[in-house]
C-alpha cells in the first residue's frame, strides 16, 4: 500500500487515529468526508463484513486504494452488545454519553441492579481495498472491564468507561501515544493499533 489512500470513515475519531497510524509509513491519505463520498449502508452482520462494504465502496467511487475500519465494544452482560451496532447506540446525533449511559443501564438491569459482570472488549477490523479488486483484512480486540462513572476526556466513542486489562487509566485517560501510538512510541495497545500491526506487517513498509 503506497501513495494516496483513502481513509473510508466519516468519524473524526477514527479518521484521526487510522491518519496517525499511516504517517510513519508515508502514506498520503484523504478523507471519504473531504471527497464527499457517501456512506454505504453497514448491512454486514460482523465488524469484518462491515469494513469490507466501506472500504470497497471508498474504492469503487474514488478509484483510490482504501482503507476502512468497523469497530466496536462487545459487553459480556449484554451477550456481546452493542457489537457493530456500537455507533448506533448513540442515535442519530452519535451521543456517546447517551450510549455509555444505556450500556451502563442495561448492564445493572441485568445483574439485577448491581454492578455484577463488567468484562468487555474492543474489536477492530480492518480492510484495504483496491480499485483492482483485491482486499486484505485484518482484526484484533483488547479485553478490558466497564468502569462507571466514565473517566477521562480523550479518545472518543466508549474509550472513557473502557479499562484495558493490567492498566489504571481508561482509554479516555490515556495520551494518543499510549493509547495507539505504535513501538517504539507506543505499545500498541488498542484494537485498532493491534490490528494495524497486522496490516503493518503484510501491506506496508516504512520509508
Amino acid at each position: 500500500m503506497t501513495g494516496r489512500v483513502v481513509i473510508a470513515t466519516h468519524n473524526p475519531g477514527k479518521l484521526r487515529e487510522m491518519t496517525e497510524l499511516l504517517a510513519p509509513y508515508g502514506i498520503e491519505t484523504v478523507s471519504a468526508g473531504l471527497l464527499n463520498l457517501p456512506e454505504p449502508e453497514e448491512t454486514g452482520t460482523t465488524f469484518a463484513e462491515n469494513a469490507r462494504i466501506k472500504a470497497e465502496a471508498a474504492t469503487k467511487a474514488s478509484g483510490l486504494p482504501a482503507f476502512a475500519d468497523d469497530s466496536g465494544i462487545a459487553v459480556a452482560a449484554l451477550d456481546g452488545a452493542p457489537g457493530i451496532h456500537s455507533a448506533r447506540w448513540g442515535g442519530r446525533t452519535k451521543d456517546f454519553k447517551l450510549a455509555m449511559d444505556m450500556v451502563e443501564a442495561k448492564v445493572r438491569e441485568r445483574n439485577g441492579g448491581k454492578a455484577g459482570n463488567r468484562n468487555a472488549h474492543f474489536v477492530s477490523a480492518l480492510c484495504v481495498a483496491w480499485p483492482d479488486g483485491h482486499v486484505e483484512e485484518f482484526e484484533a480486540r483488547v479485553d478490558g472491564v466497564l468502569v462507571w462513572p466514565p473517566r477521562g476526556t480523550a479518545g472518543f466513542g466508549y474509550d472513557a468507561m473502557f479499562l484495558p486489562n493490567g492498566h489504571e487509566r481508561t482509554f479516555g485517560e490515556m495520551t494518543a501515544d499510549e493509547k495507539h501510538g505504535l513501538p517504539p512510541r507506543g505499545l500498541g495497545l488498542s484494537h485498532r493499533a493491534r490490528a494495524f500491526l497486522k496490516l503493518a506487517e503484510a501491506c506496508l513498509v516504512r520509508p
